[in-house]
Protein backbone atom coordinates (compact mmCIF):
# COMPACT_ATOMS: atom_id res chain seq x y z
CA UNK A 1 0.00 0.00 0.00
CA UNK A 2 2.03 3.20 -1.04
CA UNK A 3 2.09 6.15 1.61
CA UNK A 4 -0.75 8.77 1.35
CA UNK A 5 1.02 12.14 -1.22
CA UNK A 6 0.17 15.06 0.74
CA UNK A 7 -0.04 18.77 -0.48
CA UNK A 8 1.09 21.19 2.39
CA UNK A 9 -0.31 24.67 2.41
CA UNK A 10 1.02 27.18 4.90
CA UNK A 11 -0.07 31.00 5.01
CA UNK A 12 2.31 34.13 5.20
CA UNK A 13 -0.12 36.79 6.94
CA UNK A 14 0.96 40.36 7.91
CA UNK A 15 2.44 39.64 11.02
CA UNK A 16 3.98 36.53 9.89
CA UNK A 17 7.55 36.59 7.76
CA UNK A 18 8.10 34.40 4.83
CA UNK A 19 11.48 32.90 6.98
CA UNK A 20 9.00 32.18 9.65
CA UNK A 21 6.27 30.65 7.63
CA UNK A 22 8.91 28.53 5.69
CA UNK A 23 9.88 26.95 8.87
CA UNK A 24 6.40 26.18 10.19
CA UNK A 25 5.88 24.64 6.31
CA UNK A 26 9.15 22.51 7.13
CA UNK A 27 7.60 21.22 10.57
CA UNK A 28 4.32 20.84 9.18
CA UNK A 29 6.25 18.31 6.65
CA UNK A 30 7.64 16.65 9.33
CA UNK A 31 4.26 16.56 10.78
CA UNK A 32 3.01 14.86 7.64
CA UNK A 33 5.97 12.07 6.97
CA UNK A 34 5.59 11.30 10.57
CA UNK A 35 2.23 10.70 10.73
CA UNK A 36 2.99 8.44 7.68
CA UNK A 37 2.70 10.50 4.35
CA UNK A 38 5.02 11.49 1.39
CA UNK A 39 5.17 15.19 0.63
CA UNK A 40 4.53 15.64 -3.26
CA UNK A 41 3.35 19.60 -3.25
CA UNK A 42 3.88 22.59 -1.25
CA UNK A 43 1.93 25.83 -1.30
CA UNK A 44 2.53 29.38 0.37
CA UNK A 45 -0.31 32.04 -0.01
CA UNK A 46 0.28 35.66 1.20
CA UNK A 47 -2.96 37.33 2.40
CA UNK A 48 -3.43 40.34 4.93
CA UNK A 49 -5.81 37.84 6.38
CA UNK A 50 -7.20 34.44 6.45
CA UNK A 51 -10.84 34.13 4.37
CA UNK A 52 -13.34 33.64 6.75
CA UNK A 53 -15.01 30.68 4.37
CA UNK A 54 -12.21 29.50 2.30
CA UNK A 55 -8.70 30.45 4.20
CA UNK A 56 -7.15 30.80 0.79
CA UNK A 57 -9.56 32.97 -0.93
CA UNK A 58 -11.58 30.94 -4.15
CA UNK A 59 -9.20 31.73 -6.80
CA UNK A 60 -6.03 30.91 -4.88
CA UNK A 61 -8.39 27.32 -3.41
CA UNK A 62 -9.15 26.62 -7.55
CA UNK A 63 -5.08 26.74 -7.98
CA UNK A 64 -4.62 24.45 -5.47
CA UNK A 65 -7.14 22.07 -6.87
CA UNK A 66 -5.44 21.88 -9.69
CA UNK A 67 -2.05 21.59 -8.66
CA UNK A 68 -3.42 18.77 -6.54
CA UNK A 69 -4.83 17.05 -9.76
CA UNK A 70 -1.59 17.36 -11.43
CA UNK A 71 0.58 15.95 -8.64
CA UNK A 72 -2.20 13.40 -7.70
CA UNK A 73 -2.64 14.17 -4.19
CA UNK A 74 -4.64 12.64 -1.79
CA UNK A 75 -4.23 14.35 1.18
CA UNK A 76 -3.74 18.15 1.90
CA UNK A 77 -2.53 19.03 5.12
CA UNK A 78 -3.01 23.26 6.36
CA UNK A 79 -0.32 24.44 9.02
CA UNK A 80 -3.38 26.11 10.28
CA UNK A 81 -6.53 25.17 12.51
CA UNK A 82 -9.36 25.43 10.25
CA UNK A 83 -12.68 26.15 11.47
CA UNK A 84 -15.43 23.35 10.97
CA UNK A 85 -17.06 26.02 8.17
CA UNK A 86 -14.09 26.32 6.59
CA UNK A 87 -12.86 22.57 6.76
CA UNK A 88 -16.17 21.57 4.95
CA UNK A 89 -15.89 24.15 1.74
CA UNK A 90 -12.41 23.54 1.26
CA UNK A 91 -13.15 19.64 1.13
CA UNK A 92 -15.70 20.13 -1.41
CA UNK A 93 -13.74 22.39 -3.38
CA UNK A 94 -11.13 20.02 -3.47
CA UNK A 95 -12.70 17.00 -3.46
CA UNK A 96 -10.14 14.75 -1.35
CA UNK A 97 -9.53 14.85 2.04
CA UNK A 98 -8.44 18.09 4.25
CA UNK A 99 -6.84 18.13 7.55
CA UNK A 100 -5.37 20.80 9.52
CA UNK A 101 -2.41 21.13 11.89
CA UNK A 102 -4.59 20.24 15.06
CA UNK A 103 -5.23 17.14 13.39
CA UNK A 104 -2.13 16.04 12.01
CA UNK A 105 -0.94 16.47 15.66
CA UNK A 106 -3.74 14.51 16.90
CA UNK A 107 -3.23 11.69 14.53
CA UNK A 108 0.76 11.31 15.33
CA UNK A 109 -0.57 10.81 19.13
CA UNK A 110 -3.37 8.17 17.95
CA UNK A 111 -0.34 6.68 16.22
CA UNK A 112 1.75 6.64 19.02
CA UNK A 113 0.19 6.03 21.85
CA UNK A 114 1.07 3.04 23.80
CA UNK A 115 -0.24 2.48 27.31
CA UNK A 116 -4.36 2.38 28.34
CA UNK A 117 -3.31 6.10 29.84
CA UNK A 118 -1.78 7.84 26.78
CA UNK A 119 -4.65 6.09 24.60
CA UNK A 120 -7.37 8.07 26.97
CA UNK A 121 -5.68 11.35 26.88
CA UNK A 122 -5.26 10.97 23.46
CA UNK A 123 -9.12 9.51 22.60
CA UNK A 124 -10.53 12.60 24.87
CA UNK A 125 -8.21 15.09 23.00
CA UNK A 126 -9.54 13.88 19.44
CA UNK A 127 -13.29 13.45 20.90
CA UNK A 128 -12.96 17.71 22.06
CA UNK A 129 -11.60 18.54 18.83
CA UNK A 130 -14.44 16.58 16.79
CA UNK A 131 -17.38 18.07 19.03
CA UNK A 132 -17.56 21.53 17.26
CA UNK A 133 -17.32 19.41 13.95
CA UNK A 134 -20.28 17.27 14.29
CA UNK A 135 -22.90 20.23 13.15
CA UNK A 136 -23.54 19.80 9.29
CA UNK A 137 -20.51 17.62 8.76
CA UNK A 138 -22.11 14.29 7.32
CA UNK A 139 -19.89 14.22 4.69
CA UNK A 140 -16.54 14.58 7.19
CA UNK A 141 -17.90 12.63 9.71
CA UNK A 142 -18.19 9.52 7.06
CA UNK A 143 -14.05 9.10 6.57
CA UNK A 144 -14.00 5.94 7.36
CA UNK A 145 -12.01 4.67 4.49
CA UNK A 146 -8.85 4.51 7.12
CA UNK A 147 -5.45 6.99 6.79
CA UNK A 148 -4.15 10.11 8.52
CA UNK A 149 -6.76 11.96 10.10
CA UNK A 150 -8.85 8.83 10.79
CA UNK A 151 -7.10 6.87 13.31
CA UNK A 152 -8.39 6.45 17.15
CA UNK A 153 -11.33 7.13 18.19
CA UNK A 154 -11.78 8.46 14.42
CA UNK A 155 -12.91 4.96 13.41
CA UNK A 156 -15.18 4.42 15.68
CA UNK A 157 -17.11 7.73 17.20
CA UNK A 158 -17.22 9.61 13.72
CA UNK A 159 -21.24 8.19 13.73
CA UNK A 160 -22.25 8.88 17.14
CA UNK A 161 -24.73 11.52 17.81
CA UNK A 162 -23.17 14.46 20.26
CA UNK A 163 -25.06 12.94 23.26
CA UNK A 164 -22.93 9.74 23.06
CA UNK A 165 -19.87 11.56 22.10
CA UNK A 166 -20.23 14.05 25.46
CA UNK A 167 -21.03 10.57 27.26
CA UNK A 168 -17.73 9.17 26.74
CA UNK A 169 -15.95 12.45 27.31
CA UNK A 170 -17.38 12.58 30.91
CA UNK A 171 -16.56 8.84 31.04
CA UNK A 172 -13.19 9.40 29.97
CA UNK A 173 -12.99 12.35 32.18
CA UNK A 174 -13.71 10.28 34.84
CA UNK A 175 -11.31 7.64 33.56
CA UNK A 176 -8.37 10.14 33.79
CA UNK A 177 -9.48 11.83 37.30
CA UNK A 178 -8.63 8.42 38.51
CA UNK A 179 -5.15 8.22 36.94
CA UNK A 180 -4.55 11.49 37.82
CA UNK A 181 -5.36 10.55 41.86
CA UNK A 182 -2.60 7.83 41.61
CA UNK A 183 -0.42 10.11 40.48
CA UNK A 184 -0.97 12.45 42.70
CA UNK A 185 -0.37 9.47 45.53
CA UNK A 186 2.79 8.66 43.91
CA UNK A 187 4.33 11.60 44.09
CA UNK A 188 3.24 12.37 47.75
CA UNK A 189 5.22 8.95 48.04
CA UNK A 190 8.24 9.95 46.72
CA UNK A 191 8.06 13.19 48.54
CA UNK A 192 7.73 11.91 52.06
CA UNK A 193 10.60 9.72 50.75
CA UNK A 194 12.13 13.13 49.74
CA UNK A 195 13.90 12.15 46.34
CA UNK A 196 14.47 14.71 44.02
CA UNK A 197 12.20 14.72 40.87
CA UNK A 198 14.01 16.57 37.55
CA UNK A 199 12.05 16.66 34.40
CA UNK A 200 12.69 16.61 31.16
CA UNK A 201 11.07 19.47 29.25
CA UNK A 202 11.40 20.62 25.60
CA UNK A 203 10.52 20.69 21.70
CA UNK A 204 9.71 17.48 20.28
CA UNK A 205 13.01 15.92 18.58
CA UNK A 206 15.15 17.87 20.59
CA UNK A 207 17.02 14.83 22.26
CA UNK A 208 14.95 14.47 25.51
CA UNK A 209 14.85 10.55 25.45
CA UNK A 210 18.26 10.28 25.01
CA UNK A 211 19.20 12.59 27.34
CA UNK A 212 17.26 10.63 29.90
CA UNK A 213 18.69 7.10 28.71
CA UNK A 214 22.19 8.85 28.95
CA UNK A 215 21.44 9.91 32.96
CA UNK A 216 19.32 7.05 34.45
CA UNK A 217 21.09 4.01 32.24
CA UNK A 218 18.39 3.31 30.18
CA UNK A 219 17.15 2.08 26.95
CA UNK A 220 13.82 3.53 25.82
CA UNK A 221 13.03 4.12 22.08
CA UNK A 222 15.14 6.82 20.44
CA UNK A 223 14.23 7.97 16.78
CA UNK A 224 14.96 11.02 14.79
CA UNK A 225 11.29 11.60 14.90
CA UNK A 226 8.52 13.60 16.02
CA UNK A 227 6.52 12.69 19.46
CA UNK A 228 8.40 9.29 20.12
CA UNK A 229 7.57 9.71 23.56
CA UNK A 230 3.80 10.05 25.22
CA UNK A 231 4.08 8.12 27.48
CA UNK A 232 6.26 9.26 30.73
CA UNK A 233 9.06 7.31 32.05
CA UNK A 234 10.12 8.02 35.23
CA UNK A 235 13.50 6.36 36.87
CA UNK A 236 16.26 6.55 39.69
CA UNK A 237 19.64 8.13 39.52
CA UNK A 238 22.28 7.98 41.96
CA UNK A 239 24.67 11.14 41.58
CA UNK A 240 28.42 10.67 42.68
CA UNK A 241 27.97 12.21 46.04
CA UNK A 242 25.26 9.88 47.03
CA UNK A 243 22.68 11.40 46.38
CA UNK A 244 19.46 9.94 44.52
CA UNK A 245 16.84 11.66 42.29
CA UNK A 246 14.03 10.78 39.85
CA UNK A 247 14.25 11.47 36.47
CA UNK A 248 11.04 11.74 34.06
CA UNK A 249 10.92 12.09 30.46
CA UNK A 250 7.71 13.44 29.22
CA UNK A 251 5.82 14.43 25.88
CA UNK A 252 7.42 16.81 24.03
CA UNK A 253 6.21 20.19 23.28
CA UNK A 254 5.36 21.95 19.71
CA UNK A 255 4.90 25.22 18.56
CA UNK A 256 0.84 25.56 18.16
CA UNK A 257 0.25 22.61 20.74
CA UNK A 258 -3.58 21.97 20.20
CA UNK A 259 -4.87 23.00 23.47
CA UNK A 260 -7.40 20.35 23.51
CA UNK A 261 -3.69 17.91 23.82
CA UNK A 262 -2.67 20.51 26.72
CA UNK A 263 -6.01 19.65 28.87
CA UNK A 264 -6.53 15.91 27.73
CA UNK A 265 -2.44 15.31 29.28
CA UNK A 266 -3.34 17.32 32.75
CA UNK A 267 -2.50 13.98 34.21
CA UNK A 268 0.75 13.67 32.73
CA UNK A 269 2.19 17.59 32.53
CA UNK A 270 1.30 17.63 36.37
CA UNK A 271 4.46 15.65 36.53
CA UNK A 272 5.66 18.42 35.45
CA UNK A 273 4.46 20.92 37.74
CA UNK A 274 5.08 18.74 40.45
CA UNK A 275 9.19 18.24 39.88
CA UNK A 276 11.61 20.36 42.27
CA UNK A 277 13.69 20.62 38.43
CA UNK A 278 13.03 20.65 35.09
CA UNK A 279 15.98 20.48 32.44
CA UNK A 280 14.74 22.27 29.36
CA UNK A 281 16.52 20.13 26.39
CA UNK A 282 16.77 22.47 23.46
CA UNK A 283 18.36 21.33 20.01
CA UNK A 284 21.46 24.21 19.58
CA UNK A 285 21.82 23.15 16.09
CA UNK A 286 18.05 23.75 14.56
CA UNK A 287 17.26 26.82 12.51
CA UNK A 288 14.55 28.59 14.33
CA UNK A 289 15.67 28.02 18.03
CA UNK A 290 14.63 31.18 19.53
CA UNK A 291 10.83 30.03 18.08
CA UNK A 292 11.22 27.08 19.42
CA UNK A 293 12.27 28.07 22.90
CA UNK A 294 9.55 30.44 23.22
CA UNK A 295 7.22 27.57 22.36
CA UNK A 296 7.88 25.37 25.07
CA UNK A 297 8.15 28.44 27.84
CA UNK A 298 4.82 29.17 26.68
CA UNK A 299 3.37 25.56 26.84
CA UNK A 300 5.12 25.40 30.44
CA UNK A 301 2.88 28.51 31.53
CA UNK A 302 -0.06 27.08 30.01
CA UNK A 303 0.48 24.28 32.37
CA UNK A 304 1.22 25.66 35.56
CA UNK A 305 5.44 25.25 35.54
CA UNK A 306 6.60 28.36 34.56
CA UNK A 307 7.73 29.30 37.98
CA UNK A 308 9.37 25.66 38.38
CA UNK A 309 13.16 26.16 38.68
CA UNK A 310 14.47 25.47 35.19
CA UNK A 311 17.97 25.03 33.82
CA UNK A 312 18.81 25.44 30.00
CA UNK A 313 20.41 22.33 28.47
CA UNK A 314 21.37 23.06 24.28
CA UNK A 315 21.61 19.41 23.36
CA UNK A 316 23.65 18.26 20.38
CA UNK A 317 26.71 20.82 20.55
CA UNK A 318 28.73 17.73 19.08
CA UNK A 319 27.35 19.11 15.93
CA UNK A 320 28.37 22.77 16.15
CA UNK A 321 32.02 24.44 14.95
CA UNK A 322 34.10 25.76 17.51
CA UNK A 323 33.21 29.38 16.67
CA UNK A 324 29.33 28.66 17.03
CA UNK A 325 30.05 27.05 20.41
CA UNK A 326 31.90 30.16 21.75
CA UNK A 327 28.75 32.38 20.66
CA UNK A 328 26.40 29.73 22.48
CA UNK A 329 28.64 30.35 25.84
CA UNK A 330 28.61 33.91 25.29
CA UNK A 331 25.22 33.97 24.60
CA UNK A 332 24.09 31.22 27.68
CA UNK A 333 26.55 31.36 30.06
CA UNK A 334 24.34 29.71 32.84
CA UNK A 335 23.16 26.89 30.32
CA UNK A 336 24.47 23.04 30.04
CA UNK A 337 25.84 22.30 26.80
CA UNK A 338 26.27 18.66 25.73
CA UNK A 339 25.85 15.65 23.35
CA UNK A 340 23.65 13.40 24.69
CA UNK A 341 24.34 11.02 21.73
CA UNK A 342 28.01 10.80 22.42
CA UNK A 343 27.67 11.58 26.29
CA UNK A 344 30.45 14.69 26.24
CA UNK A 345 29.20 16.95 28.84
CA UNK A 346 26.96 14.72 31.13
CA UNK A 347 29.40 14.91 34.43
CA UNK A 348 29.07 18.90 33.95
CA UNK A 349 25.51 18.44 33.75
CA UNK A 350 25.48 16.14 36.74
CA UNK A 351 27.13 18.39 38.64
CA UNK A 352 24.91 21.70 37.52
CA UNK A 353 21.57 19.19 38.68
CA UNK A 354 23.10 18.62 42.09
CA UNK A 355 24.22 22.15 42.56
CA UNK A 356 20.56 23.36 41.54
CA UNK A 357 19.04 20.72 44.22
CA UNK A 358 21.55 21.35 46.74
CA UNK A 359 20.08 25.35 46.85
CA UNK A 360 17.43 23.04 48.48
CA UNK A 361 19.69 21.90 51.47
CA UNK A 362 20.36 22.91 54.99
CA UNK A 363 22.74 21.76 57.70
CA UNK A 364 21.59 18.84 60.10
CA UNK A 365 23.42 18.13 63.32
CA UNK A 366 21.57 15.25 65.26
CA UNK A 367 22.53 12.39 68.12
CA UNK A 368 20.17 9.44 67.35
CA UNK A 369 20.29 6.42 69.50
CA UNK A 370 21.19 3.58 67.41
CA UNK A 371 19.40 1.19 69.69
CA UNK A 372 16.23 2.65 68.23
CA UNK A 373 14.69 1.61 65.32
CA UNK A 374 12.98 4.71 64.35
CA UNK A 375 16.61 5.91 65.04
CA UNK A 376 18.50 3.50 62.69
CA UNK A 377 16.14 4.59 59.85
CA UNK A 378 16.89 8.42 60.17
CA UNK A 379 20.17 7.53 60.19
CA UNK A 380 19.86 5.43 57.08
CA UNK A 381 17.73 8.45 55.26
CA UNK A 382 20.84 10.69 56.21
CA UNK A 383 22.92 8.68 54.05
CA UNK A 384 20.68 7.97 51.39
CA UNK A 385 19.47 11.55 50.85
CA UNK A 386 22.12 13.47 52.40
CA UNK A 387 25.80 14.37 52.28
CA UNK A 388 27.51 13.55 55.94
CA UNK A 389 29.98 15.47 56.98
CA UNK A 390 30.92 13.74 60.22
CA UNK A 391 29.76 10.99 62.34
CA UNK A 392 31.32 10.07 65.99
CA UNK A 393 29.67 7.75 68.17
CA UNK A 394 29.90 6.91 71.51
CA UNK A 395 27.59 4.96 74.29
CA UNK A 396 25.86 3.41 71.89
CA UNK A 397 24.92 7.02 70.16
CA UNK A 398 26.03 8.43 67.02
CA UNK A 399 26.43 12.30 66.53
CA UNK A 400 25.91 13.15 63.16
CA UNK A 401 26.85 16.54 60.84
CA UNK A 402 25.42 16.49 57.23
CA UNK A 403 23.66 18.23 54.65
CA UNK A 404 20.20 16.94 54.04
CA UNK A 405 17.49 18.15 51.79
CA UNK A 406 15.33 20.55 53.57
CA UNK A 407 12.04 18.78 53.04
CA UNK A 408 13.76 15.67 55.04
CA UNK A 409 14.95 18.45 57.96
CA UNK A 410 11.47 18.61 60.12
CA UNK A 411 11.67 14.75 59.86
CA UNK A 412 15.10 13.99 60.93
CA UNK A 413 15.61 16.23 63.48
CA UNK A 414 14.70 15.75 67.61
CA UNK A 415 12.70 18.83 69.34
CA UNK A 416 15.48 19.03 71.67
CA UNK A 417 19.16 18.35 69.28
CA UNK A 418 21.35 20.98 67.83
CA UNK A 419 20.03 22.17 64.42
CA UNK A 420 21.42 24.24 62.12
CA UNK A 421 19.21 25.48 59.23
Amino acid sequence: MRPERAALVGLITGPVRRLEAERSLDELAGLATTAGAMVALRVLQERVRPDAGTFLGSGKLASLAAACDEADVDLVAFDNELTPAQLRQIEARLERKVVDRTQLILDIFAARARTREGKLQVELAQLKYLMPRLVGGSDYLSRLGGGIGTRGPGETKLEADRRKIRQRISHLNTLLEDVRRRRTQLRERRHKASVPTVALVGYTNAGKTTLFNLLAGEQATVSDALFVTLDPLVRRVRLADGRELLVSDTVGFIDRLPHTLVAAFRATLEEVVAADLLLHVIDAGTPGVDRRVAAVRRTLEEVGAAEVATLDVFNKCDLLDGAELERLQRREPEASRISAATGSGRGELVDAISARLGLDTCRLVVTLDLSSESDRQKLAQIYRFGRVAEQTEFEGRARIEAEVPRRLWERLRPGGDDVVA
